[in-house]
This record gives structure tokens, sequence and C-alpha cells, in this order.
């Protein structure tokens, strides 16, 4: 079978991407996907290396990076305009207060948002491409990572060229009004989305992410555990619930804070002098490495349910991690054994105490955690529950 995976990076990414290599952006398509697959940043090639391993032909595209693309279609005969050259670091432009009002009607918003061109999208020319690409390649499935920039209509489209078997995975409560006809069926790591669709009339079934454990051979040799305390990822006002946690936490802690959406804080806010800037991919995996302790905290749409990637991230390279409990927890880690998890402020502040404390204790847990992830949470074992689903189409 040939399977295509389509991914979607942030523009941060993008930006870091090829800030530290300046010649990249004219380099031949393969030796940007090689630099892409690389920085192990996000899913990286994770599925389509796990598919390859059972005998399928996989590649992947990154719909959204410009640069990449057009070396693509360059390199196939197209005629297309070159892209303007990667420039510095994208600055979120909406204040952070409205950012935190809106924050709760993301789902309704998010068609009008599309239509004054206020969500992101691809151009006329990146859609051009990638149907040249579908075509050219002419999978068997295509398994769509991103249903905000391969929209539903794209995705018809999509649908119409060899008539593949259609995929998409989605992680939050996507956009209302929208036709899933287009696709065979979408996965989420979230029941309660998984149950939306299905309302929809779609066919949606619960997978989880996962972790890649043959980063473990890439990854450069492990760091000193010099961080009592770290947070990676994003603050924002999608995450209003982890940013009172944090904050409770730098009032007491020398917490070390690597992400993006500082803009989105009042000055005021004691996460300014935690902040360590940005860390993707390898450099994500580093400075978990570096923790005696990693928080987690899931974003607000979440609800009561566990699933976000650093979960597994954060267990798979072997660091102690203390997450806000959810009502499936259990069902991915054993509490108190394989993960630590927290139910209030005051209760993370507390464990956070007690572990920092007991290092014979936070080393067991962190490598039961690691033994957890390892023989059940992998992108070989996501792939592998993918295709019995397909295999039901």
């Amino acid at each position: 079978m040939r399977v295509l995976i389509l991914n979607a990076d942030y523009r941060r990414f993008l930006a870091w991407l090829y800030r530290r290599a300046p010649d990249l952006a004219d380099a031949p398509y393969a030796t940007q996907m090689a630099a892409r697959n690389a920085s192990l940043f996000g899913v990286a090639d994770f599925y389509s290396r796990n598919f390859e391993k059972l005998g399928h032909t996989a590649a992947n595209i990154h719909v959204n990076n410009v640069w990449m693309q057009t070396a693509w279609a360059r390199e196939h005969g197209l005629d297309v305009k070159p892209p303007s050259p990667p420039g510095a670091i994208v600055r979120d432009t909406v204040p952070g207060w409205l950012q935190r009002i809106v924050a709760p009607f993301k789902p309704i918003l998010r068609p009008l948002a599309r239509e004054i061109g206020l969500s992101p999208r691809l151009d006329a020319q990146s859609e051009q491409i990638l149907l040249a690409q579908i075509e050219e390649f002419k999978p068997d499935l295509v398994l769509n990572q991103d249903l905000f920039y391969v929209d539903t209509r794209l995705a018809r489209s999509i649908k119409q060229i060899g008539r593949p078997i259609l995929l998409g995975q989605v992680g939050i409560l996507p956009s209302r009004g929208q036709d899933w006809s287009a696709y065979d069926l979408l996965i989420s790591q979230i029941s309660a989305v998984v149950d939306y669709l299905q309302v929809q009339g779609a066919r949606s079934e619960m997978i989880h992410l996962g972790f890649e454990p043959e980063i473990l051979d890439i990854l450069p040799p492990a760091p000193p555990r010099n961080i009592d305390v770290s947070f990676v990822g994003a603050i924002s006002a999608d995450h209003q619930q982890r940013v009172a946690q944090l904050e409770a936490v730098a009032r007491r802690y020398d917490l070390k804070l690597f992400g993006s959406g500082l803009h989105t804080l009042p000055a005021s806010s004691p996460l300014h002098r935690c902040y360590q800037g940005e860390v993707w991919g390898v450099e994500m995996y580093q400075a978990l490495r570096s923790s005696h302790i990693t928080l987690n905290s899931h974003i607000d749409q979440a609800g009561r349910e566990a699933g976000n990637a650093r979960l597994f991230e954060a267990t798979g390279v072997g660091t102690f991690l203390l997450t806000d409990y959810k009502d499936n927890l259990h069902t991915l880690f054993e509490g108190g054994r394989e993960v630590a998890a927290w139910r209030s402020v005051d209760d993370c502040l507390t464990m956070i105490d007690h572990y920092l404390a007991n290092e014979d204790e936070r080393r067991a847990i962190a490598a039961a955690g690691r033994v957890r992830t390892l023989s059940t949470h992998t992108y070989a074992q996501r792939v592998g529950e993918i295709l019995r689903f397909v295999a039901q189409i």
C-alpha cells in the first residue's frame, strides 16, 4: 500500500528551522525534508517509518512549508512563484487580552475566521503543488494530520485523485458546520472529539499519540540533570489552567520555562523571569532529559481527558512526569508508579516538594514510565491500530 502523510508545521518552528540553516531554503527538496526529519519536531517521520517497516511505501508532505514545497514543484517542472525568504520569528499581533476572551468560542468562530482570512489556510499555489504531489505519488491511503490547512473543501479534491482511503487526525474540536463526507475515518486522542464527529455523521475512532523509540539512538548524549522543575510548551489563551499552575510553581521554585506565548501574559507574571527561550525537537528532548521533574498541563479544551504528546515524549526519554490528573489517565499510565498526577495547584506544589526530596522514588517512577511508554505507546503500535481500522473500511 502507498501511504501519504500530510503535516503542517507551526510558523515559529519553520522560522527557527530555516534561521539556523540560512542556505536550507534554496536546497533541493530531499535535503530540506532530511533536515525537517532530523529536527525530530512533532511526529517528524515517525508514522512513515513505521508504515515502511510493515512493508508499505510511505512519504510525508509538509503542506505549509512553502520553501520545501516550491523546491518540489521546481524539480517536477511546475511553473511557480518563488516564496519570500524565510523571515524572523512570526510574532502574534493579536493582543493577549483579546485572545483570552475569544478562546472559549474558537470552535464557533473558526468558520468566520476562515472566511475573512484570519485562519491559517493554504494559498492557491500551495494547493496546486499539493494536488500535483498527490497525483504523482498515487497514494492508496492519505493521513491528513491538519484539518485546518487541509480543510474539507481541499480534502474533497484530494479524494477525487484516485479515490484513496482518506483519514483525518484532530486533537481539538474542529470547526463547526463542516461536511466530513470526504473522509473514510477521522481519528482523535480525545473521546469528546470522537463523539462530536460521530454526531456530525462521520466515522470516528480513538487513537492516541505516541513516542518513537528510535530517537533514543539519534539524540545526543543525555545532558546532566541540572534543572529541578521544567515546563516545555506553549503559554496562550487556550491554556489558562496551565498559566495559573505554572505561575504558582514559579513563585516557589526555580522553574525553567521553555516555549512560546509569554507576550500574552501581563508584565507582572512571574513566568517572565523563568523563560529560557524556545526549544524544538532535539532541543526539547534534551531540556526534558535535563530535568528532575517536568510538568505537564493539557490545553483547556481537553477537558477531563489526558492525551497530549508531552505524556509520551517525557516518559519516553525517561524523565519524571508530574501531569494534571484526568479521568482517563489510568488507561495510559498508572498514577504514582509510572507518572505522578496533581489535582489542584496546591497538590502540585506539595508533590514537587515530595519528589524533589525523594530521589529514589522519583527515579523509580521515571523508569517505570519509560518502560510503559516503550511497551505500550509507540508509533509502531499506533500505525498498527490505524491499519486495523482501515481494514474495516
